[in-house]
């Protein structure tokens, strides 16, 4: 008897433990993988705008990326990174928030901004130049916060040589 309970016990943790830990990651605002948050800092004629973002730089958060999210913090956002330059398009699908997409080049370089997406459009959002990453952050933020195309922007992906570029 003790045997079954001890097998029964066993049983309820090997189940139990990944909906636990999906439940944890999803109310953390964490990226799936368990990355931690960066600091990105954006150099606008405004001055500095500083961010905590999440990094989407494997298949899987890239896919993922904000969907099904109802809350990001006005200081927050993710970071898509890509790994080398290309035309990208990005969409809305299961997403409920409304976003301004920041397209950045190798460089970091803003070179297109898409402000004020609409929430679950399945429309394509190009960055209509070859671009290496895109953050995402709560729609309005880049009016309020004088972000243009242009405008430096400063993280570890982006290679410290490449940030004294002064062309997108």
């Amino acid at each position: 008897m003790r045997y079954l309970r001890r097998a029964v016990a066993a049983a309820f943790i090997l189940v139990a433990a990944p909906f636990v830990a999906a439940c944890a990651d999803g109310e953390s605002g964490g990226t799936s993988d368990g990355d931690a948050a960066s600091r990105l800092v954006i150099e606008t004629r405004a001055g500095p705008q500083t961010f905590t973002v999440e990094l989407a730089d494997t298949d899987e958060t890239r896919r993922t990326g904000l969907m099904f999210r109802t809350e990001l913090a006005a200081d927050a956002g993710m970071l898509f990174d890509f790994g080398d330059s290309r035309i990208v398009t990005m969409w809305m699908r299961n997403t409920p928030l409304s976003l301004d997409m920041i397209f950045i080049t190798e460089a970091g370089r803003i070179a297109h901004i898409a402000e004020n997406t609409v929430p679950g459009s399945e429309a394509l959002i190009s960055s209509r130049y070859p671009v290496a990453s895109v953050l995402e952050v709560n729609a309005g933020v880049v009016a309020a916060r004088g972000i243009a195309v242009g405008d430096r922007v400063v993280h570890p992906i982006f290679a410290e040589d490449d940030q004294s570029a002064n062309s997108p």
